[in-house]
């Protein structure tokens, strides 16, 4: 593939949902359901091919990459595919097709108003998570980052109730804040330090030296990088976590898309991107900068732990899941070790996978059987196996078993702990995972090992096809992720500093 061609990917592919959403509103205004949802997929089939026909050139080294004017001297917007970014656009690009698929039967199954609206602001948060990825520099990371915020709300709010409206306030309120008095903050101290906001290096088995490398150190290095961390409110990190389990009141399409697909993962993607590309592994690991962030990481991912425990509504047990999960990837970016940067970018990925399976089964649930809490799931997996099966499937993915994607990501991260000589902070991983057996065990304990309610039939009843095939697909790439990390490895190498195929 030639460079221009690679440009005409790379552009395409942000620009490919705003069509989407342009053509989901036409059709949608006739009234075209079916044309509406098949345009949907037609478009997210495109935008994934255009991301995947990156990843051999920039497996060769290549950094497709597109500079717009400027808008004003040395201010200007770029774009450029480096490999986390790359991944972080494979799974947005790739798991917009399954969420798609499955919104279909969900929304018609719940008889959901508002679909048209409901799938145009979902296909410009994607482009939105795209313009995130390929994200040249800090200036063009933040401009997406907000258009992210923005076109999310609408989801959050969907319902329209007073809860939805509720939550949608404290959804913008938290996200736009932290960018605005932190985030923002931070970029422009960074402009002060460094002429060049970009994102470069990370070629030829030498991670990159980061921006600030000899800028900056002390108290004051971590102060912005403190900045950079709360700043980016999409990583939920406490106490700046609340929105995410508010957020749970949209329907369960929106939850897999904050979950898994765009929205905390832009989060942790920023987070771990400027970890690696703005200071530097190297730079981080000096003088105890980045000790802060480890403890602030370790507290959440502990905290969100024990509350899930208590939490009976089976979404908000999830979400402090996530917000315990995200922190593994603050944390191994904090740890700033070659190891512990690779297990937390692959965590981006088998994350998602098994989250997104997760919350596609608490949906199926609401569908077939109108249940939201816990303890109502009793025998439940007898009526839907395969629901429930695949629920067993990503909890284990989760907590970290092999033959499972979860495992390899824990797995680096623990060995980048121990590399860093913190014990502890491997420690809170291991407890973290036997926590998280706490969380989501009951659950298919109760699914498959207690009776069904008297009076309940127990025939099966599982989800509509359209739900059910891509919770059963995620389940099955919890596995496939398992056979295939090294290729994973093998994408993150040059940015973590590692060699590459020494993973697989």
């Amino acid at each position: 593939m030639t460079p221009d061609a690679q440009a005409t990917a790379l552009v395409s592919a942000i620009l490919l949902p705003l069509l989407g959403a342009f053509g989901v509103q036409i059709l949608g205004r006739f009234g075209n359901d079916n044309a509406r949802d098949a345009w949907t997929i037609l478009i997210g089939l495109a935008t994934f091919s255009r991301v995947a026909s990156l990843i051999e050139p920039v497996m060769a080294g290549a950094r497709p990459a597109l500079a717009l004017p400027e808008l004003m001297p040395g201010l200007g917007l770029g774009f450029e595919v480096e490999p986390l970014g790359l991944l972080f656009a494979l799974v947005a690009s790739g798991l917009w097709i399954l969420t798609s698929l499955y919104g279909f039967g969900y929304m018609r199954g719940h008889y959901e108003k508002n679909q048209t609206r409901f799938f145009t602001c979902f296909a410009l948060a994607i482009s939105a998570a795209l313009g995130i990825a390929f994200a040249g520099d800090l200036v063009t990371l933040f401009l997406f980052y907000e258009i992210l915020t923005f076109s999310t709300f609408p989801l959050v709010t969907h319902a329209g109730t007073e809860a939805a409206v509720k939550a949608g306030r404290l959804y913008l309120g938290i996200l736009v804040s932290t960018s605005v008095l932190f985030l923002l903050l931070a970029i422009l101290w960074t402009s002060t330090l460094s002429d060049d906001l970009g994102f470069h290096g990370g070629i030829n088995g030498a991670a990159p030296a980061g921006l600030l490398d000899g800028k900056i150190e002390g108290h004051a290095a971590a102060l912005l990088l403190m900045l950079f961390a709360y700043g980016v409110g999409k990583a939920a990190l406490m106490p700046f976590h609340r929105w995410l389990p508010a957020a749970m009141v949209a329907p369960t399409p929106v939850s897999a898309l904050l979950h898994a697909v765009a929205v905390v993962k832009a989060g942790v993607f920023t987070v771990l991107k400027i970890a690696i590309y703005v200071f530097g592994i190297d730079m981080l690991a000096k003088d105890g900068l980045s000790d802060i962030l480890m403890w602030v990481a370790a507290i959440t991912i502990f905290a969100a732990s024990i509350r899930a425990l208590s939490l009976d509504n089976l979404k908000a047990r999830l979400a402090y899941s996530t917000i315990s999960q995200l922190s593994y990837i603050v944390l191994g970016a904090a740890l700033a070790t070659s190891a512990a940067a690779m297990g937390a970018g692959m965590h981006i990925l088998m994350h998602a996978l098994g989250k997104i399976t997760l919350f596609f089964v608490a949906g199926a649930i609401y569908v077939v059987s109108h249940k939201t809490a816990v303890s109502e799931l009793n025998g439940l997996g007898r009526k839907m196996p395969f629901t429930f099966g695949a629920f067993c499937i990503a909890s284990f993915s989760i907590i970290g078993l092999p033959p499972l994607g979860g495992a390899w990501s824990k797995w680096f991260l623990v060995t980048g702990a121990v590399d860093a000589g913190e014990l502890g902070m491997a420690a809170i991983f291991m407890l973290s995972s036997l926590l998280s057996i706490g969380y989501l065990m009951p659950i298919v304990v109760r699914a498959f090992f207690r009776p069904l309610p008297d009076g309940v039939d127990d025939s099966r009843e599982e989800a509509p096809l359209l739900m059910l095939l891509p919770i059963c697909t995620t389940a099955l790439l919890c596995f496939v992720t398992f056979v295939y990390a090294g290729s994973v490895y093998d994408l993150l190498a040059p940015v973590m500093g590692l060699a590459v195929g020494s993973g697989s």
